[in-house]
């Protein structure tokens, strides 16, 4: 079966806070296994063509929450190509529920990813193409660059979700019970937490996202407009799938197998995804390397000026660069 692309219906979220940049084009593909993406591309608007930046987004998030980087990006002379994984954004939500994250397995980021690369990337973008991976898009992508190394030219990836804050020991154990109450049909129960609620005002204090107010409210804002964006407390049936891979991304031999180039940003301030498993897979690669981003939480590129200046400064040092 081939993905189809589908025209017609795909919006994007547009508040005064946070302008859509200009160029934007916005559809639909479905996946061989029928599971309805929406996408956005945009085209480069200034300086020389460098090629496209395919950005892939963490846990929650969606398009529209990315507009500004997409715009940092176009103005770098590059294209930019993106996409709402399935279960979350504008793309098909996969259980009764809309608002709790689930995916049967951590293996369908990677038919999503590969469907989008084969029916959107290589036809519709112009080449190289340069992955850039937010939390849990980029655990997906570090798992795309085991199956094929040719896909993309670079790999930068946001503190990719190679472990859990705190969790790094207990991973395989949430895992297994995880897998326990999927068997017995529990998978579409969410694991309720405090920080799964609707961003407000007053979230804002004690978030672990962003140190940045003006980026958190744009994010309050753009939920507000459109509450079907909104995406809460994951599954155990998304808990078992991701607690499996994250598994699998910490043993010593997954580093071996990751051959393109990479660089892989922490964040000092994490508390979300853990710094120390990051700075020990960035100790293995044997084809990149790690920096940790002083001053930042979680979402790099949500972060204040002067976070977001270190991350673009990378960006520039290991891909904008390298087109010249």
């Amino acid at each position: 079966m081939t993905a189809k692309v589908d025209p017609t219906g795909p919006k994007l979220a547009i508040v005064p806070s946070n302008p859509v940049p200009d160029g934007v084009r916005v559809g639909f593909v479905t996946t061989p296994d029928r599971v309805k993406l929406r996408y956005a591309i945009w085209p480069k608007s200034a300086g020389p063509h460098r090629g496209t930046v395919c950005l892939v987004q963490g846990r929650t998030e969606y398009i529209e929450k990315y507009f500004e980087t997409v715009a940092d990006f176009q103005a770098r002379g590059f294209a930019v190509a993106t996409f709402d994984w399935r279960g979350q954004g504008g793309s098909d939500r996969l259980i009764g529920n809309p608002a709790v994250g689930y995916v049967d397995r951590f293996e369908d980021y990677w038919t999503d990813l590969k469907t989008f690369h084969g029916e959107i990337l290589l036809p519709d973008c112009p080449p190289p193409f340069y992955l850039v991976g937010h939390s849990m898009g980029g655990l997906a992508s570090l798992f795309a660059a085991t199956r094929d190394r040719m896909m993309f030219d670079r790999m930068f990836l946001s503190a990719p979700m190679v472990s859990l804050s705190g969790m790094e020991d207990s991973l395989g154990a949430w895992g297994g019970f995880a897998e326990v109450l999927s068997f017995i049909g529990l998978g579409a129960v969410p694991l309720k937490r405090r920080g799964d609620k609707r961003p407000t005002e007053a979230s804002f204090l004690d978030n672990p996202l962003t140190s940045d107010m003006l980026r958190y409210m744009r994010m309050v804002e753009t939920i507000r407009s459109d509450d079907s964006l909104y995406l809460g407390s994951p599954s155990f049936r998304w808990l078992a799938a991701a607690m499996r891979a994250m598994v699998e991304a910490n043993r010593e031999e997954f580093a071996s197998r990751l051959q393109i180039p990479l660089l892989v940003l922490a964040a000092a301030r994490d508390t979300i995804v853990s710094t120390p498993a990051l700075e020990q897979l960035g100790l293995r690669l044997r084809n990149g390397r790690h920096v940790v981003v002083a001053g930042a939480k979680h979402e790099l590129f949500m972060e204040t000026d002067p976070v977001r200046g270190q991350v673009l400064a990378a960006f520039d040092a290991f891909i904008t660069n390298q087109t010249r």
